[in-house]
């Protein structure tokens, strides 16, 4: 039911909440501007705590404050690393002297590559954001296509976050959902590689098939966009490179004791950015542009947003599609996996993944860890499946954009329609064979 308020009926509540939603998705898919978003999440969060029960709130907060503080952090680690000019150094290797078609495919595979890692480690936002000029700028300057390279980008922004807890807000999100011994990151890891192994295997393969006449061709544009803040022949940056190292292996050392990522992602946030203050690469003003706070705001806002949308008609609607068990043997167990993958799916291309999160993963959470990492598939992987289904698919488009290379949802639709269902169904299978 919806939660009414004093004389409000249960009708204008739900309504409002849609309101509020489609209000807060408009400003993290196009930002009018700091000010105006921070004002939009701060009357959002402000409706809604006066709509929802104490407990409920509670609730939320205590599970999005530590997701937004790891934001916080991890986007100030991404921008010192940037500044410092490591993404560029990475991007060296995307170039290849090589001519011909043997050249462009070891020139794609470096890129999907470097895309997963850095996905993995610094966040999908990471990869769509920094990585993506400087692999359209390498291949530009090999003189070949831009597209299977930036491409690898976007594909692997979403598959290729499933891997740690920390490559995606929404498994930061569906973390306390699992049981305490698979939040451990060795552990959660080793459920999570070979998946995610399976689901890169069949995006590499339907990349090369739908992009195979890229290969072949040159750029239509040879002159690249500068990618970085430095020059493109600055030596590798060690301090952001051993800082980013450490904060992973932080993050293994310190999992088992129970220790949240973003205690572990908050000092490196605060050690890296002294050093850049210290070598001029970055103001205090530019640290805290840097962290996004009016995106924390918005994320924030979210999250009390949903918890009262998950109180109507939507809420109710879901939980219904949710199965009531995973079944006893393996090829039921299968079908309800691939079920809770695909509304997952459908759920991040209607509301993005991150409110699909929030809605989903509480309802599937009572069906065990098999059911909320079958989620985490369609929420991650699956959320390639259209424009709409992350954010990361928005920002991806506007980066090209920016850089004069638009990409448009025709073309991104025609790889992702035929990457995203294999790659979820793949992902699926391999789970169910693993627990």
């Amino acid at each position: 039911m919806g939660i009414p308020l004093g004389g409000v009926s249960t009708a204008a509540t739900d309504t409002l909440a849609g309101l509020l939603l489609a209000a807060l998705l408009t400003v993290a898919v196009r930002p009018p501007g700091r000010r105006v978003e921070a004002a939009v999440a701060t009357g959002a969060a402000a409706l809604a705590l006066g709509l929802l029960p104490g407990a409920l709130v509670a609730d939320t907060l205590e599970r999005l404050g530590p997701v937004v503080a790891f934001l916080v952090a991890i986007l100030v680690v991404a921008t010192v690393a940037d500044r410092s000019g490591l993404f560029v150094a990475a991007g060296r290797w995307v170039r290849s002297s090589r001519g011909g078609r043997r050249g462009a495919v070891r020139q794609f595979g470096v890129a999907f590559a470097l895309a997963g890692v850095v996905t993995a480690v610094l966040s999908l936002d990471a990869t769509v954001v920094l990585l993506t000029p400087v692999v359209l700028a390498a291949t530009r300057a090999a003189g070949r296509s831009h597209r299977p390279a930036v491409y690898a980008c976007l594909r692997l922004a979403n598959s290729g976050s499933l891997l740690l807890p920390v490559s995606n807000l929404t498994t930061l999100l569906a973390l306390p959902f699992l049981s305490p011994g698979l939040r451990d990151f060795g552990t959660f890891a080793a459920i999570t590689a070979p998946v995610t192994a399976a689901i890169l295997a069949v995006e590499y393969v339907a990349l090369r098939w739908c992009l195979r006449a890229e290969f072949a061709r040159p750029a239509v544009v040879t002159a690249g966009p500068a990618p970085g803040t430095v020059r493109e022949d600055a030596p590798w940056p060690p301090v952001p490179s051993l800082g980013v190292a450490a904060m992973l292996l932080g993050f293994v050392v310190t999992g088992p004791l129970g220790v949240d990522p973003a205690w572990v992602a908050g000092v490196a946030a605060l050690v890296l950015a002294l050093w850049a203050r210290h070598r001029g690469l970055l103001t205090p003003g530019e640290t805290v542009a840097a962290a996004q706070p009016s995106f924390a705001l918005v994320v924030l806002a979210l999250g009390l947003v949903v918890a009262l949308v998950a109180q109507g008609p939507l809420g109710r609607a879901t939980a219904r599609l949710v199965p009531t068990t995973l079944g006893d043997d393996d090829a039921a167990r299968f079908l309800a996996a691939l079920g809770i993958a695909a509304l997952a799916t459908v759920l991040a291309c209607l509301l993005t993944n991150l409110s699909a999160t929030l809605l989903l993963v509480p309802l599937v959470a009572p069906l065990g860890d098999t059911a909320v990492l079958a989620a985490l598939i369609g929420l991650n992987a699956g959320a390639g499946l259209l424009v709409s289904g992350s954010l990361a698919n928005l920002l991806w488009q506007r980066t090209l954009a920016g850089l004069g290379v638009p990409e448009s949802a025709r073309a991104l639709h025609r790889v992702s329609l035929v990457a995203t269902p294999p790659a979820v169904f793949a992902g699926v299978l391999v789970l169910i064979w693993l627990t």
